[in-house]
């Protein structure tokens, strides 16, 4: 229990550092992108002062290196300077090809017009002029530097959130696993017991009838205990019949079920060979029919129908249920998901595994159509 605590701490302390970490740099991130964004205020104003200095000396002698070399340092801020009347006389720091074309530098206008206000330069508060200026390159890839970080932080967590869940899945796994394969052991001690009753009563001549109806009975737990037995192992697959495998589950289940419903197992073929475990095979076939009894209330039609093609065997489960909507085809085979007032919804997932993991098939449902019934089929291939 200390671990496992020490563990969860372990997780939310992991989860928590990451979170301040990250928050720090973005209010660093942050802090820094709105001191550039001032500094580069700053430049502009003093490029506004060189440009005022130019505009006001008078004496044609007076040398004007100093606001030249002021405007001329800047590289890297885009900017327009603009008269009263809004007509532009001098742009910096822009396409140089591009602004050949008047619209081209109207748009960029608009956009400083947009993304800061303008700089004013007053000559005697007379004639005005206007400096407007947007975002250098390297502010705008700083714009985005936030939300780089909020996008590594999402994959972050979601990697953080997987790797748990996929171990708190494993330690689930573990589980079941554990648990199945002790009910089968639990089941084993009465089953042997079933077996020597089942020898006295034919020793006392009981009727032949009823003793093997409860042979069957006992040979159905004892397939359903080699069944949990083999869950979270490799299961071995033989050269099986399939045709016959799948009838005896068939003909096992329509025997004890509702008189109202009409069975029909058709195949035009006595043998058909594919790799099978007959145990978890077996058990996918009575998934299929139980949960097509289920949709029809105890009251209906049946088909079991296999066929053949040169490299496949196909396995047709059809009733005449209630059906199912088309969003809940693949939904059905998630475990947990039921439509049912009673189950766990494991049935159709563990199928799902048995069919594609261990006999690399494929099962879905076919076609469905609300109040007329669902086809279900297995595909798996031939030897």
């Amino acid at each position: 229990m200390n671990l496992f605590s020490n563990t969860l701490l372990f997780k939310r302390v992991a989860i928590a550092v990451s979170f301040v970490i990250v928050t720090l740099i973005l209010w660093n991130t942050y802090t820094f992108f709105q001191k550039f964004k001032t500094e580069e205020r700053v430049k502009m104003e003093i490029l506004a002062e060189a440009q005022k200095e130019i505009g006001s000396i008078s004496d044609l002698n007076a040398s004007v290196t100093l606001p030249l070399k002021v405007i001329e340092n800047n590289n890297s801020i885009p900017m327009i300077l603009v008269d009263e009347k809004g007509d532009i006389l001098y742009t910096q720091n822009l396409d140089s090809i591009k602004s050949l074309n008047p619209n081209f530098i109207e748009k960029q206008l608009a956009i400083m017009k947009n993304q800061n206000e303008p700089i004013t330069i007053s000559y005697d508060g007379k004639n005005k002029q206007f400096i407007y200026y947007k975002d250098s390159d390297l502010l705008n890839k700083l714009t985005y530097y936030p939300i780089a970080l909020i996008l590594i932080l999402i994959l972050f967590l979601t990697v953080i959130y997987l790797f748990y869940s996929s171990n708190k899945a494993a330690e689930t796994n573990r589980l079941w696993t554990g648990m199945a394969k002790e009910t089968a052991h639990q089941i084993g001690t009465p089953l042997s017991s079933l077996l020597g009753w089942i020898s006295i009563l034919k020793m006392e001549k009981v009727d032949e009838t009823y003793i093997d109806e409860i042979e069957k009975d006992v040979y159905r737990l004892n397939t359903i205990a080699n069944r949990f037995s083999k869950i979270g192992s490799v299961p071995e697959l033989k050269s099986e019949n399939i045709i016959s495998v799948t009838k005896q589950a068939f003909d096992y289940l329509e025997s004890r079920s509702s008189k109202q419903i009409n069975f029909s197992f058709k195949t035009d073929e006595k043998e058909i060979k594919t790799k099978l475990n007959k145990e978890l095979f077996g058990w996918v076939i009575e998934n299929l029919i139980k949960n097509a009894i289920d949709a029809m209330q105890g009251k209906g039609k049946l088909q079991l129908e296999i066929s053949q093609t040169q490299k496949k065997v196909k396995i047709i489960v059809s009733d005449t249920g209630k059906g199912m909507p088309k969003k809940l085809f693949k939904q059905i085979f998630k475990p947990g998901f039921t439509t049912k007032k009673r189950g766990w919804g494991l049935g159709l997932s563990l199928s799902k595994r048995i069919i594609e993991d261990y006999h690399k098939g494929k099962i879905f449902v076919k076609k469905s159509e609300l109040g007329k019934g669902t086809t279900f089929q297995i595909v798996l291939d031939r030897i």
